[in-house]
């Protein structure tokens, strides 16, 4: 059954070292937005977004060390909502695997993902982003329960 009033989602952000400056400034402009819901990270990225933010983050492993395989674990037990992932398309990444299998979950999941800050303004300033949201897994046509 839907909730009714303003949704906390539970968004994750991730950034490659060449990203995590624009990161940094599109959390800085969407600080408002961002404090109504609960921030996850990996690694770096979420220890640069709760020193500059100064808003609770909570931290899953760097992307190389498993935080990528981290996250794609919560987002099989539904414990995300929403990733902003800034990834360096031109750059090789030695957990270039990881960073695939994060995105193909998501998409399975059917989880709302940005990869640039044009999607992410988008995804954040979408009026579902308080509301509940029934989702489904893609792959399966199956409804999971409303988030």
């Amino acid at each position: 059954m839907p909730r009714s009033g303003p949704r906390r989602k539970q968004i994750v952000l991730i950034a490659h070292d060449n990203k995590k400056a624009d990161m940094l400034e599109w959390a800085r402009f969407n600080r408002d937005t961002l404090a109504r819901h609960d921030l996850l990270g990996t690694g770096t990225t979420g220890s640069m977004v709760a020193d500059e933010l100064g808003l609770p983050v909570h931290r899953f492993l760097t992307g190389p060390l498993g935080g990528d395989q981290q996250v794609g674990a919560a987002i099989a037990e539904g414990r995300i909502d929403v990733i902003i992932f800034f990834w360096d398309p031109l750059e090789p990444h030695p957990h270039d695997v990881d960073v695939k299998a994060l995105l193909r979950i998501a998409v399975v999941h059917n989880i709302p993902m940005a990869c640039n800050r044009a999607t992410a303004d988008f995804i954040l300033s979408s009026p579902l982003i308080d509301e509940a949201y029934p989702r489904s897994l893609d792959a399966l046509g199956v409804t999971t329960p409303t988030v």
